[in-house]
């Protein structure tokens, strides 16, 4: 049984060596490309390696207190799940940082061949957090014989995350808002402007942001619905026989084919069509392939058709999140013609607005997520098989949807490659439509990561309570109530930290661009360079010191409070984390994205442009910056973080 998904990540690894191949073949045509390039390829490692450095000092330690606590099994998972996040998600960043360059450059020769430039170095993200993680998972399987070890790997996967999405997300957004405050506010230079000193810091933070952070975040996700997935599907194993077990990998195995073949088939199509319906059209065919080939599949383990329908219920739920967030965060919806127009009163108002539509957003996704949670279990005659088969429905686009995600950090950097070395104004343009669909798509992949991760997180403690045997929870008494509110409460500290960590940081850019812009004489004239160097390492040395608090909060509570009051703390703790997560983040996410909309909005008339309004939504803009870079995918990451550190102490717990 395991033959198929060992296959599968054979193959999907191969695919992405192909693509690693030709853009490391490629050779610029302009030496200013590839010098903005590597200026920002240097960044990139640089921010890379300290935080490896980082890391490496932490994971002896850790390896040393899960082996005190629980047993070697778990420490190495742990750290396996750990090293092999950081794998993924390193190779996939170097291949991103070559291929702007080739973006750019390739721009001259069209539209088409810059779309497929930037989709190739997408896809090597995209086919690689997939198959590491599938073949990972089969390997420790083989060795271990048994399902209870991957729990570590599960967890290793969910640390990585979140120092990879809080680092890199605090790098990104104080770079972002320093090079905006001073560039376009203060001195009136346009974005991506070579004069501004954060601008290679804000382009080398969409790599370390955009790509390996929410490459790290996806591999989280589809890791540890892999190993919830299991460790439920061992409770039917009477029933179905062992070949239930490996269930969750060969679903797994089919989303990630469907999706290569939805990869070349946008390389086939990409004279034919605009970006976005191309993107579209992948989509759709890469969703038909999963609902067939899973109804094949289901017939032979299962034979049970409200299996397959949940299935499919949980790839719809990805797909209407995607929709929610395309109306409230996208520039063709209400929302945000009503942020752009408050501009015209003053920041104070544009703020205003952005946050009262936000606060909506999460209404309807989380009904329509809890429906399809209560639909799929009563139509299967109250199965836990059909709870973990919409979970890994939601994960079936993975690949594909990572690759579309991918293609915006690569896009928006060759577009700001090709401003800062003043190509012609028709390869600007060209580039600046493919960025402007680039971050649609990363719109709709926070709007799909918020949705499978909530269902995941549902699918954790559904299988803590299978761990250690609770049906119920009596919140009638205050034992319940007390560790319930703290759960709640802890979303709301992780954003306060990741919020104000990301202000912190952003001060020290701010007056390290002003203090240039000040000493540097002939810098605003353009006769003289900024020292884009001194702002990649600030903004690395404050991403990577202020990321260890929130992780510590993320993993200390079920530990602690599990040790000192024992199994009956940890059920409600875990309940109101989730529930707060799960409207937080979305609220963040849609919020946060309506503002930069409505900024580009108003950019699109060029005649507003340095205007009041124009100001007014940049600052909201800033504002909704951490909101949807920092702290909505930092909740994501936390609320499986903190599941997955319960489901490792259960064990201990039991004994």
């Amino acid at each position: 049984m395991l033959i198929i998904p060992s296959v599968t990540a054979i193959v999907s690894i191969f695919v992405a060596l192909m693509f690693i191949r030709k853009i490391y073949a490629f050779k610029a045509s302009s030496p200013k490309i590839s010098e903005v390039g590597k200026t920002i390829e240097e960044g990139a490692d640089a921010y890379l390696y300290r935080q490896f450095k980082t890391i490496a000092i932490t994971l002896p330690f850790l390896f040393g207190i899960l082996v005190l606590l629980f047993n070697w099994k778990v420490a190495i998972t742990s750290v396996i799940g750990v090293l092999t996040s950081l794998l993924s998600g390193f190779i996939g960043m170097k291949v991103a940082t070559k291929a702007n360059s080739r973006t750019a450059d390739l721009a001259k020769k069209g539209i088409g061949e810059a779309f497929w430039s930037a989709v190739s170095g997408g896809a090597v993200v995209g086919l690689l957090i997939t198959s590491f993680s599938l073949l990972a998972i089969i390997i420790l399987y083989l060795i271990f014989k048994s399902v209870e070890p991957l729990i570590g790997f599960g967890f290793g996967a969910s640390l990585a995350a979140l120092f990879g999405q809080v680092g890199g997300g605090i790098f990104t957004k104080s770079a972002d808002i320093g090079a905006d405050l001073v560039g376009k506010i203060e001195k009136d230079i346009p974005e991506d402007d070579p004069r501004n000193a954060a601008v290679i810091a804000d382009l080398v933070g969409d790599n370390v942001g955009d790509c390996a952070g929410r490459g790290s975040e996806l591999f989280q996700t589809f890791s540890s619905d892999i190993v919830t997935g299991m460790i439920i599907a061992s409770l039917y194993i009477d029933k179905y026989g062992i070949k239930i077990l490996f269930f969750p990998l060969i679903l797994q195995s089919i989303g990630i084919i469907a999706s290569i073949f939805g990869i070349f088939l946008l390389k086939l199509l990409r004279k034919k069509y605009p970006p976005e319906k191309l993107f579209n059209i992948g989509l759709l065919v890469t969703t038909l392939i999963n609902f067939a080939a899973t109804y094949g599949l289901v017939k032979v383990f299962i034979d049970d058709i409200s299996i397959w329908l949940a299935i499919i219920i949980g790839v719809l739920i990805v797909i209407g999140a995607s929709f929610i967030t395309k109306y409230y965060a996208g520039k063709g919806g209400k929302p945000v013609a009503k942020i752009a127009d408050s501009s015209k009163r003053g920041p104070a108002l544009n703020i205003l607005t952005g946050i009262a539509y936000g606060l909506k957003s999460p209404v309807v996704s989380i009904l329509m997520i809890m429906i399809a949670l209560w639909v799929s279990y009563i139509i299967s005659g109250n199965s836990s098989l059909s709870i973990i088969s919409l979970n890994i429905g939601t994960d079936l686009l993975i690949a594909y949807i990572m690759t579309a995600d991918t293609f915006g950090p690569i896009t928006d950097n060759a577009a700001g490659i090709a401003e800062m070395t003043s190509s012609p104004k028709e390869i600007v343009e060209s580039l600046s439509s493919l960025d402007s669909v680039g971050n649609t798509m990363k719109a709709i992949t926070k709007a799909y990561a918020m949705a499978s991760g909530t269902v995941s997180a549902f699918v954790i403690f559904a299988t803590f309570f299978n761990m250690v045997k609770i049906n119920s929870l009596d919140v009638s008494t205050p034992f319940e109530l007390v560790f319930l509110f703290i759960g709640a409460a802890l979303p709301l500290l992780i954003s306060s930290l990741v919020i104000q960590s990301t202000s912190n940081s952003a001060l020290s850019v701010v007056d390290e661009v002003r203090r240039q812009f000040r000493e540097i004489k002939g810098l605003i004239e353009g006769r003289a360079k900024p020292d884009y160097k001194r702002c990649v390492d600030i903004a690395t040395k404050n991403a990577l010191r202020e990321m260890v608090i929130p992780g510590l909060i993320s993993i200390l509570p079920p530990f602690i409070l599990g040790v000192i009051f024992g199994l009956k703390a940890l059920g409600p703790l875990l309940i109101g984390a989730v529930l707060m997560s799960a409207l937080l983040g979305p609220f963040f996410n849609d919020s946060g994205t309506a503002f930069d909309n409505a900024k580009k909005l108003i950019e699109e008339e060029s005649q507003l442009k340095g205007t009041p309004q124009h100001k007014a939504a940049v600052v909201g803009d800033t504002v909704g910056d951490p909101f949807k870079d920092v702290a909505g995918p930092s909740l994501l990451i936390f609320m499986k973080l903190l599941g997955m550190a319960t489901l490792v102490i259960v064990p201990l717990l039991l004994k």
